[in-house]
């Protein structure tokens, strides 16, 4: 199904050329993408629309909003932490989005049965290899070359819903901050990063438990403690940057696989409060994996999209990727500190279609997933999709056939749609719909 709908777009999209699927000997169905041939499967659910984002970097453009905001958190550690002089940081913010499921899955020990693994959440390329859906995919890769203390930058992809605040492609910034002893505890020699009945020598000895909210089982509890206080200051310290001094926060517990304890950090922003990142300690057994047997660390995971949108009211994910004057002029050459805030150029009308069709007899309303139909209508229609709501389950009476109807809104975020040529792209998802799926539009 996944490669008559991925035939269906190529068709619609000539002008995805440089992404070809094609039939390798032995009938072996392979994609190329930029210059790397990976052969497809089941599971090979990325469409060509998606593959346009990559490379894009949006996060290194000059006076795009998003490499504003990433330049201002580098700088924040770069100034923050120094050892003679030089920064202790180091950044990496070109590596390549096509990772494995080992980098983006186990090396992080999210188990084989968590949601975030499934295809409906996640773009794969084939069953071992996929887009990242985090930057935290090269946490390990990192830790093993040597280094301990880095920020990781990029764009990381997810299947999701489509409105103003969500985007299939959006960017993060993740950090990870590892110390031996003697970094953490320099005037507290009393104190150990471990219990005594790990052995940093034989980490495969012991089985780390996270029964306990305040720590890990194999952590003291003053490591543990001293770790989440330089954490939460430091990223305090962070928002302070951002958003001023003045800026309320709070803290809410969490959970997330990698780290334990687990929390995020949440800021009142516009009377409402706003999850701006996610942090813990990282699970011991993912550093002992990786090498650094003797140290603990803490890693945080944000969103530029989001601190973007906050910062300089940003009313549409979208405009992100616009290359409109009227947007890119009112970031550039501007200072990385000044107070920005966006103003719209035109508020273009919006088209909205509703869709509706029947299921196939084996697919019910509870089983047929809704990201397939939203990637769909994005690569059909593009970015002139702002957002697709399901509206109405239905089963009829009689027949017990299931229907579903969605409703599809349309705006040109730099100039006015027809309704004319809106209803022709309507057509052209219900005849994409009807390959891809086999359903009967009502």
């Amino acid at each position: 199904m996944t490669k008559i709908l991925l035939k269906q777009i190529r068709i619609l999209s000539g002008h995805l050329s440089k992404y070809n699927y094609t039939t390798a000997p032995k009938s072996i169905q392979t994609i190329n993408i930029h210059g790397r041939e990976f052969v497809t499967d089941d599971y090979t659910n990325v469409t060509p629309k998606i593959l346009t984002y990559l490379n894009q970097n949006l996060h290194l453009k000059k006076d795009n909003p998003l490499s504003m905001v990433r330049q201002r958190i580098v700088n924040y550690f770069y100034s923050s932490f120094t050892h003679r002089g030089n920064p202790t940081f180091s950044v990496y913010d070109n590596l390549s989005p096509i990772v494995s499921t080992r980098q983006n899955f186990d090396d992080l020990l999210i188990p084989e049965d968590h949601p975030s693994r499934n295809k409906s959440d996640c773009y794969y390329i084939n069953n071992k290899t996929l887009l990242r859906a985090h930057m935290t995919a090269h946490q390990s890769d990192l830790l093993r070359s040597g280094l301990d203390n880095f920020l990781m930058i990029g764009d990381v992809y997810r299947r999701d819903e489509i409105d103003s605040t969500h985007f299939p492609v959006f960017h993060q910034v993740d950090a990870v901050r590892s110390q031996r002893k003697d970094q953490l505890l320099p005037e507290h020699t009393e104190f150990e990063l471990f219990e005594p009945t790990y052995d940093p020598q034989n980490p495969q000895m012991f089985k780390n438990c996270i029964n306990d909210p305040n720590r890990q089982s194999c952590h003291t509890l003053e490591a543990s403690k001293l770790m989440e206080a330089q954490l939460k200051n430091h990223l305090i310290g962070l928002v302070h940057t951002l958003f001023g001094d003045n800026v309320k926060h709070r803290w809410v517990d969490a959970y997330f696989p990698f780290t334990h304890p687990s929390w995020e950090l949440e800021i009142f922003y516009e009377n409402n409060w706003l999850e701006v990142l996610g942090c813990g300690i990282v699970r011991n057994e993912i550093l002992a994996k990786a090498g650094p047997t003797n140290t603990i660390a803490y890693a945080f995971g944000l969103g530029l999209e989001r601190l973007a949108m906050a910062l300089y009211k940003i009313p549409d994910i979208r405009l992100m990727w616009s290359q409109d004057t009227g947007f890119v002029s009112q970031f550039q050459n501007k200072n990385l500190n000044d107070k920005i805030t966006y103003k719209a150029v035109s508020s273009y009308p919006q088209c909205i279609n509703d869709i509706s069709f029947w299921l196939p007899s084996n697919v019910t309303t509870d089983t047929f997933t809704n990201n397939d139909f939203f990637d769909l209508v994005r690569d059909v229609g593009g970015d002139i999709i702002e957002q697709v709501k399901l509206k109405d389950k239905f089963v009829h009476p009689k027949s017990k056939k299931h229907s579903l109807c969605y409703s599809i809104v349309y705006r040109h975020l730099e100039r006015t749609l027809t309704q004319g040529e809106v209803n022709k792209i309507h057509k052209e998802i219900e005849k994409a719909a009807v390959k891809a799926f086999n359903v009967v539009i009502r």
